[in-house]
């Protein structure tokens, strides 16, 4: 069923009560923010080449997500996917799939989007970081995901701005010793007020 604005702008919150950890990270993962690489592209590409070649069309859909995915924009040097599934509870048609390719099946978050999370922690040879994010079809997260993407990439003062709040944030979690998660919280409120920017440029809101 096709996702209406209504879904899309609706704030979804889970209190992380619906989280059932599978596994954790070998390594924690250092909060540092670098210069935009260009060959973040082509590693998007190459992933889901792979990705495609071992799910067949399991894989619905696979985008690149999050900030290595905005041209121009500093980020941590993590590739962030989307993939969307066929079937997000058929975990066999995917889970063993991608541990073939070297990701590690973290957790889920059956309240927030039904969503699973991978990471590959890029601790082989030619290998490199990706966080992958595993949703249903119709997400509305895939879909806020889309819209923050392309209205960054077209919006140099919004662009400009969430690359300063990125750096200040990162700054302080780190000077704070605090996970990627309140790293993320600290960002809320600005992607919050960019994304309502993008809704209302689509007409989504008022």
């Amino acid at each position: 069923m096709p996702l209406s604005p209504e879904d899309i702008i609706k704030h979804y919150v889970d209190d992380g009560s619906s989280l059932e950890l599978v596994n954790t990270r070998k390594s924690k993962l250092k909060i540092a923010i670098v210069e935009y690489n260009p060959a973040w592209p082509q590693r998007f590409l190459d992933t889901k080449a792979r990705i495609e070649a071992e799910l067949g069309s399991t894989a619905v859909a696979i985008f690149h997500a999050g900030s290595t995915s905005v041209p121009g924009l500093p980020a941590k040097d993590v590739i962030d996917i989307d993939l969307v599934v066929k079937d997000i509870n058929d975990e066999d048609s995917y889970v063993e799939p991608l541990e073939r390719l070297g990701f590690r099946f973290l957790f889920r978050e059956p309240a927030w989007h039904q969503h699973r999370f991978f990471v590959d922690e890029g601790d082989r040879d030619g290998a490199y970081p990706i966080n992958l994010h595993v949703f249903g079809p119709d997400s509305a997260e895939v879909e806020r995901h889309r819209i923050f993407r392309e209205w960054l990439s077209k919006t140099p003062e919004d662009l400009l701005l969430y690359a300063t709040v990125k750096r200040e944030c990162a700054a302080a979690a780190e000077a704070a010793g605090e996970s990627m998660q309140e790293y993320t919280y600290r960002k809320d409120k600005v992607v919050g007020e960019i994304l309502n920017r993008a809704f209302r440029d689509l007409g989504y809101i008022k």
